[in-house]
Order: C-alpha cells, then structure tokens, then sequence
C-alpha cells in the first residue's frame, strides 16, 4: 500500500505561479508512472502530466510550455511547478501513482485563479 499526500495549492492570481507536491509514504521502486491530474466543478478528471519511472514526460497541451513536472526520489516526492495560471486552471489536483498493478490517489488540493 501506498498513501499519497498532496500540498501546495491555494489561491493565485491569474499570470502567478504555484508549485505542487505530492509525497508517497514510500519509495517506489520498479516500473510506474506517476502523474498529476485535475478536476473542475461539474467536469470530468483531466490528464495534466505524467512522468515514467524511466524520466519521460507527458503533458496535456493546454499546459505545455507552462507546467513542469519533476520528482525528487530521495523525498519520494512528485512536484509540478504551474506557472502562467489562468483561471481556467482552477480545480482540485489530484497526484496519481500507477505501478500497474493497480491505480493510487491523492486526496486532492484546490487550486483557485481568480483575480
């Protein structure tokens, strides 16, 4: 079992920066993908990015060139850096570990644009 704790989220004005983080209660070892996703208000969980235990990234394009994301493996921690915030980026972040055996989550952090 795997617990995932995220942090990092808040209210930002349109065009500021936040960066998220997600902590795993354990190192992960093996192949797995660990990801980022969101959800706004009546609308479906959304894809932001993914990184693989081998390093490649996915991003959804509506945030490519203004999100990163990272992880820092002494800290088993994922980190996506969100910079250029629209307030169409306004939703709950959730952290996702997929080892392929089955699918963890995150308990969510709200992420608020709004000038």
């Amino acid at each position: 079992q795997v617990q995932l704790v995220e942090s990092g989220g808040g209210l930002v004005q349109p065009g500021g920066s936040l960066r998220l983080s997600c902590a795993a209660s354990r190192r992960i070892v093996g192949i797995y993908t660990m990801g980022w996703y969101r959800q706004a208000p009546g609308k479906q969980r959304d894809l932001v990015a993914t990184l693989s235990s081998g390093g490649s990234t996915n991003y959804a394009e509506y945030v490519k060139g203004r999100f990163t994301i990272s992880r820092d493996n002494a800290k088993n921690t994922v980190y996506l850096q969100m910079n250029s915030l629209k307030p169409e980026d306004t939703a709950v972040y959730y952290c996702n570990l997929d080892p392929g055996s089955r699918s963890y989550w995150g308990q969510g952090t709200q992420v608020t644009v709004s000038s």
